[in-house]
């Protein structure tokens, strides 16, 4: 079983993960990693502390010769703005923050909530999901992801070949596949940001190349999409997260929301063996299993809680109405979101693939992968 544990705070020293169930053999790419940290570091209406950190994954265990051994890796990604010893603690919670929440369950400080809740932590979950989708590259399977919807405006993907649409995605400061859109949006964002607010917005990402069968419709906590669900909607500030239609399945006729099946023996030799749907309204998904189309999931990420023109609060000695604390915070992170949803969306594929082709070496998830593929055509 693939899993990984994380650990550290938003100003602490470092942010550690270590990654269990990662089988041997394979060659890592740091820089391929590095890619993906920097790319969550970008994305238009970022804030200043983006300006400070440089962050890079360093490999502490688990690898030899730059290949994994079969072992747990542990991973790190410092934090140059380390100054947690130095800061205060906060009097006044932020609404939407899990600041007043956390400081009751805890019968503890605001400080050591916000510091674990805050979403630098997912540093080094991306870096987990930059390792992890290096695997899957081993299978021909690609995960992306981009910005579909921005502060209430559309940004719909333009058509074109995956390469041409993940050079279209780098080139924009939004992480959208409709430059048409880039100029009011970007303007949205300094408006918001003068106003002292903040933005949200809907990602989408497409895994390809994904194979029958994984997941399972055996037990709940088999089941892919519910397992997707759960990864996506641990990231802060994810409020929904659907799966191909979605909820407007529900608003449809059932014919006019499931997929029919056709097939293409030309296509056998494919990952989805030669069956195919007209249409992917199931979003590669049906019963929990992977249905050998692409898997096409949203998430839905609520504006940013800080904002620079406070909502009403209290403060939690005096009990007296005061506006909420600030820290330094973004005016929007829906880009860089878009970069953590990829990685997670990628690290629990990775997991299923394991599960489902496991071996304790990526030679030997081959060999079973070639073989499943095999059978199922002769079946």
């Amino acid at each position: 079983m693939l899993r990984y544990l994380s650990a550290g705070e938003s100003h602490g020293k470092t942010l550690v993960a270590i990654i269990d169930g990662f089988p041997a053999g394979l060659e890592i790419d740091l820089d391929a990693i590095d890619r993906e940290l920097h790319r969550r570091q970008g994305g238009y209406g970022r804030g200043g502390r983006q300006r400070i950190e440089t962050d890079r994954v360093e490999i502490l265990a688990g690898t030899w010769q730059n290949r994994t051994l079969g072992n747990p890796i542990a991973i790190q990604v410092v934090n140059k703005d380390y100054k947690l010893e130095r800061l205060e603690d906060l009097e006044r919670p932020r609404p939407g923050h899990g600041d007043l929440t956390g400081a009751v369950k805890y019968l503890g400080s605001i400080r050591a909530v916000l510091e674990r809740a805050s979403a630098r932590e997912t540093a080094v979950r991306v870096a987990a999901g930059a390792l992890a989708r290096q695997l899957l590259d081993q299978f021909g399977i690609s995960v992306f992801a981009y910005v579909v919807e921005l502060g209430g405006i559309r940004a719909e993907p333009q058509p074109g070949t995956l390469e041409e649409q993940q050079a279209r995605r780098d080139a924009s400061e939004l992480y959208i596949l409709d430059p048409d859109k880039e100029t009011v949006i970007k303007e949205l964002i300094d408006r918001t940001g003068k106003q002292g607010d903040t933005l949200g917005g809907i990602i989408e990402v497409r895994v390809e190349g994904v194979p029958f069968g994984l997941g399972s419709h055996a037990q709940w906590d088999r089941k892919l999409d519910a397992r997707l669900a759960q990864a996506v909607m641990s990231i802060q500030a994810i409020k929904g997260v659907e799966i191909g239609l979605g909820f407007e399945a529900a608003r449809r006729l059932g014919s006019e929301v499931h997929d029919p099946i056709e097939y293409d023996p030309t296509t056998r030799d494919t990952a989805a063996l030669g069956f195919r749907r007209p249409t992917n309204n199931a979003g590669g998904i049906e019963a929990g299993m992977s249905n050998g189309q692409p898997i096409v999931l949203r998430a839905a990420k609520k504006p940013i809680s800080t904002l620079r023109k406070p909502l009403a609060s209290i403060n939690l000695k005096t009990k007296q109405p005061e506006e909420a604390s600030y820290e330094r915070s973004d005016v929007c992170a829906v880009p860089a979101a878009s970069v953590i949803v990829e990685n997670v969306v990628a690290f629990e594929v990775t997991a299923a693939m394991i599960e489902k082709f496991g071996g304790d070496s990526v030679a030997e998830m081959e060999a079973r992968y070639a073989q499943f593929l095999e059978m199922a055509r002769q079946r």
